[in-house]
């Protein structure tokens, strides 16, 4: 209804202001050019209710139902911004009228500006074709295209995901690779003229500096490598897949001199800047388009029976399935609605019934978090103490100890597996909504999953720092345990990375296929009842952030974890893909796709900022190893950074002891408050603005209603 002040077209009548001295208005035929326009416009819901809003400001600019001069248009035209006249809200005839227009503007323009103009068209469509182009080079783009034709776009949403932590992870072992991993190579096997030097660290016993790594030595037996390929010990543990290969201070190529320790601190910062800074463009997207949905109830059900359909659903199966979805969506609404009415009509000892037996299930909730975590500590404890322990070399003790160091994975798997089925359970007792039981039952699977890999560092540095002797104590960490602790934890992340992609190749070969054949051939009631296994997409997501979440952690102990990771994300794209067209079915509660996106992005984040707390006290409070790895001659990863600044000129440090104290944080803080305090104070303009262009369209539904009245009016007449 913007245009109203201009022209108002309805079907089979057209208001406008008057075209010639003589012409009248359609309901005061008598009035002057214009003016009976201006009576008539006064009267529509919108300006009545735009005036009452202006009566106590003064005087102010007319409101929208004025009328303008023509002056005031041709100010607009001029100030029209320039965009393809194929992206305007016009018809085919009014399109060509004003292509005709530009081309005709467009002779009337010099040389240099024709040019230009010209060259911008040129470069723009240049720039199109090669977004079209890109698009046809994305990775699976055709696989998540028929996907999402299939199965619709919260179920692509979970592959187009999965593809993100493929790219992700590529591009972080690339910055691995080429900072870390091919600069000591390259000095190792001198390629380039290159050479390195080893720093022998100072002032240290030298009980500290001795590492035997327990390689394999005379005969092995074949399943001796299956075993270490298992668990990332023997011929695995001194080559570049761990912290322990990197022992020099400094390679030479050429003449330039690389700093190794400084690239290899420096790498860590980039690899989680980099996750951090995508994650968080990702999600500014996702949150975009999830605010959108974030309407009142009125137009969420406006807008799932107007705009709910998916028009990328090409299958019939999928077209009911989206069919049961909508409705599922609006009984869900309803069920809401009649449980906030509920909530509203309880009483005082309802509410108090309804609140202890909360507290009663948080209780259990909590007891369950707990003996999950503790069995976790003990078995991590427990494969610690007794995994290098082995009299006898033959097939069933190196089974045994393979187990045994396997057994945190296996406990933590056996956690993942158990808690969310309670979980789901205790939720039908506390009396909640769908949604909201929805989204505390992920929050606390969110919550075991990732505080379960928190549980496994804490006990892993609890084993390391114990110390009872003085020559332990001398060395900073057990030594006798771990006399290259960054490897063993990197070992660690390893084997979590491996039995994980066991476990989900496994479930899919010995769980969903037979359960899929048993239901397809098998017409026992038991079986029927049982049915197929429901594609669940926050489950599925939970366990590659899990496994996300376990590659940031141990990159920094194990720098080729990414291109484990990429390798292992990429094969899972096809299991999941094979899994969820042959053995399985789409989820009765399926979620929207910009809710998904954004939902899947807010919990890598987490699994994220939960990796920073874990990688910050290892690189700055543990001691580093001091026979293995690039930092054995500082006391903590973190020294090397003070000691390269002591080694640039003095005025640069004295800038960089500047940038580092009060007087400079204290001023900086208060600015990053103001920055701060500026967008959250422009983040309400913008929600005000928001409330009045809604407070606009419901207007403008009112003005269609009362216009089409007074043409029912004028026509009886």
């Amino acid at each position: 209804m913007s245009g109203l002040g201009a022209t108002a077209e309805l079907p089979g009548w057209r208001l406008s202001r008057g075209e010639g001295a003589g012409e009248a208005g359609p309901f005061q035929p008598q009035e002057p050019r214009g003016a009976g326009e201006v009576d008539f416009l006064q009267e529509l819901p919108s300006y009545r209710s735009a005036l009452r809003r202006r009566a106590g400001t003064g005087p102010q600019e007319q409101p929208w139902g004025s009328v303008r001069s023509a002056r005031d248009t041709g100010s607009e035209r001029e100030e029209m911004p320039v965009c393809p006249v194929r992206e305007l809200p016009r018809s085919i005839h009014a399109k060509r009228s004003l292509r005709d227009c530009q081309q005709a503007d467009i002779k009337c323009l010099s040389g240099w500006n024709q040019w230009k103009r010209t060259s911008s068209k040129s470069w723009k469509r240049i720039l199109s074709e090669v977004k079209e182009l890109s698009s046809h080079l994305k990775l699976w783009q055709r696989d998540i295209r028929s996907i999402e034709g299939k199965f619709g776009t919260g179920v692509q949403s979970y592959f187009s995901f999965l593809r993100f932590l493929v790219v992700l992870n590529f591009v972080i072992f690339i910055l691995m690779f080429s900072f870390v991993t091919l600069p000591s190579i390259i000095s190792k096997y001198g390629i380039f003229n290159s050479t390195f030097t080893k720093i022998p660290p100072k002032k240290i016993d030298s009980h500290c500096t001795v590492y035997e790594p327990s390689g394999n030595k005379g005969l092995v037996y074949f399943y001796t490598y299956i075993k270490d390929l298992f668990s990332g010990s023997g011929f695995l543990e001194m080559t570049s897949l761990f912290y322990g290969y990197y022992t020099i201070d400094a390679a030479w190529i050429s003449i330039m001199r690389y700093n190794l320790p400084l690239a290899y601190l420096l790498t860590t910062f980039a690899y989680l800047a980099v996750s951090l800074f995508w994650i968080i463009k990702r999600s500014v997207e996702g949150f975009n388009q999830n605010l959108i949905h974030g309407v009142d109830q009125f137009q969420s059900y406006s807008n799932k029976v107007f705009a709910g359909w998916d028009f990328c659903i090409t299958d019939p199966n999928a077209a009911q399935r989206k069919h049961r979805s909508l409705l599922y969506e609006l009984q869900t609404d309803l069920e809401e609605e009649n449980q906030k009415r509920k909530i509203a009509e309880r009483t005082m000892k309802e509410k108090l019934r309804i609140y202890s037996l909360r507290l009663f299930v948080n209780i259990i909730v909590l007891a369950i978090l707990s003996g999950c975590f503790y069995s976790i500590y003990r078995a991590t404890v427990f494969s610690q103490e007794h995994s290098n322990v082995s009299i006898r070399h033959d097939i069933r003790t190196d089974s045994a100890n393979l187990l045994v160091q396997y057994l945190p994975s296996i406990v933590i798997t056996l956690a993942n597996f158990i808690a969310p089925q309670i979980f789901s359970f205790l939720i039908t007792f506390e009396d909640y909504s769908p949604a909201f039981e929805i989204k505390l039952t992920l929050m606390r699977c969110v919550f075991m999953r990732l505080a379960s890999i928190g549980v496994l560092m804490l006990s892993l540095w609890n084993q390391i720092s114990s110390c009872v002797t003085d020559m332990c104590k001398a060395c900073g960490y057990n030594y006798e345990l771990y006399p290259c602790w960054e490897s063993e934890v990197g070992q660690e992340m390893y084997k979590l990375m491996i039995f994980d992609f066991i476990v989900i190749l496994a479930v899919t070969v010995f769980v969903d296929f037979p359960r899929k054949l048993l239901v397809t051939h098998c017409s026992c009631k038991l079986v029927q009842w049982f049915g197929l296994l429901e594609f669940q997409i926050s489950d599925n997501v939970l366990e590659i952030v899990y496994g996300q979440t376990i590659c940031w952690i141990g990159t920094f102990f194990s720098p080729l974890l990414p291109a484990i990771a990429t390798v292992k994300y990429f094969i899972i794209f096809y299991i999941k893909k094979v899994s969820l067209i042959y053995t399985c079915k789409p989820a009765a509660r399926p979620i929207r796709a910009s809710s998904a996106n954004f939902f899947f992005l807010v919990v890598l984040l987490i699994g994220l900022i939960l990796a920073f707390v874990p990688l910050g006290i290892s690189i700055a409070h543990i001691p580093s190893s001091k026979a293995c790895g690039p930092f054995r001659s500082f006391n903590t990863s973190w020294a090397v950074v003070p000691y390269t600044i002591l080694e640039f000129p003095t005025g640069l440090q004295q800038v960089l002891n500047g940038i580092a104290s009060e007087a400079f944080a204290v001023p900086f803080f208060m600015v990053i408050c103001l920055i701060m305090l500026y967008f959250i104070a422009l983040a309400g303009a913008h929600k005000q603005v928001v409330e009045q262009l809604r407070e606009q369209l419901l207007l403008e539904s009112r003005d269609k209603q009362f216009l089409i009245r007074q043409i029912t009016e004028a026509q009886r007449h």
